[in-house]
């Protein structure tokens, strides 16, 4: 059983607990989710099943989508409105300042990850250390807000759409607008309405996945996400070297490798999808496939 299942993740659940119950419905080990969303959020929570899992790296690196609530006024440990306040605001903003402030972050800013995160510093959970009353000094790392859409302001609560990289903290950012506004602020709401391809249209329940009887059905194939990286297809009489992870060279190929160097794309074995690779240049010059993963083996 292989292919993903598109969940729309409960608050209160953690993205593991949705793991344990997909592993449990399916009686299969090889479960992954593809990017942690905070238990106190809902939203899109793609679970790779079966040879699945071996493509979640791709799934991370695509970009969010989702609708969040920023409280100004307050600002908590968490950066979240479920921490504990750590400073209280009486500046009220005008709402020409707050869409002001807020459009400014579209573009790439170094932002310094929160504490009450999952990130590792030394083998140890950021997380488990602000449980313990510790606070370490964290690398800022560069994120991209690609657009925001503000949708409402009403008396200190902005509710708006943000789409942005992986490794983004909405509570973060959050954060950040209420500091530059100069009042504080906290996120009071989160949803995810896209990752990677996958939006709420698309997902399940818990409910629905326990209830369903043939979960296969609700299956989508391992290349439904990858539509962005470029397609190559073998050809039939190929097949032995493609299953061996042999390099792949233009000949293979149905049509020519008219792909820059160094670009990732998608190897499928006439109509399946067999694997990634990236387009190299050998010591004669000739151009030629790698593979950087390949989902099926011989048998």
């Amino acid at each position: 059983m292989n292919g993903i299942l598109n969940i729309l993740k409960p608050p209160g659940m953690t993205s593991h607990d949705v793991v344990s119950v997909v592993r449990k419905k399916l009686n299969i080990k090889k479960v992954g989710h593809t990017g942690t969303l905070d238990p106190n959020a809902a939203g899109v929570l793609p679970i790779c099943v079966g040879q699945a899992t071996k493509i979640s790296q791709f799934l991370l690196d695509g970009k969010k989508k989702y609708r969040t609530e920023l409280t100004l006024g307050i600002e908590t440990d968490t950066e979240d409105i479920y921490g504990t306040i750590t400073n209280r605001s009486s500046i009220v903003p005008e709402n020409e300042d707050i869409e002001r402030v807020i459009l400014s972050f579209i573009g790439t800013y170094d932002q310094i990850p929160p504490m009450y995160s999952a990130l590792k510093v030394k083998g140890k959970k950021l997380y488990e250390l602000a449980r313990a009353g510790i606070e370490i000094e964290r690398k800022s790392r560069q994120v991209t807000i690609y657009s925001i859409d503000i949708i409402k302001i009403d008396n200190g609560k902005i509710m708006f759409d943000v789409l942005c990289s992986k490794g983004t903290y909405i509570r973060t950012l959050c954060k950040d607008i209420g500091r530059t506004l100069g009042c504080g602020g906290v996120m009071s709401f989160l949803l995810r309405i896209e990752a990677s391809g996958f939006d709420l249209k698309t997902a399940i329940t818990i409910e629905e996945l326990k209830e369903i009887e043939d979960v296969k059905s609700l299956l989508l194939p391992l290349d439904f996400p990858l539509n962005h990286i470029p397609k190559v297809i073998v050809k039939s009489s190929y097949t032995k070297q493609v299953l061996n992870g042999n390099r792949i060279f233009p000949y293979y190929l149905v049509g020519n490798l008219d792909i820059p160097l160094e670009t990732e794309v998608r190897i499928y074995l006439e109509k399946q999808f067999v694997g990634f690779g990236i387009v190299k240049c050998d010591e004669d010059g000739q151009n030629y496939i790698k593979f950087l993963r390949l989902l099926f083996e011989r048998e």
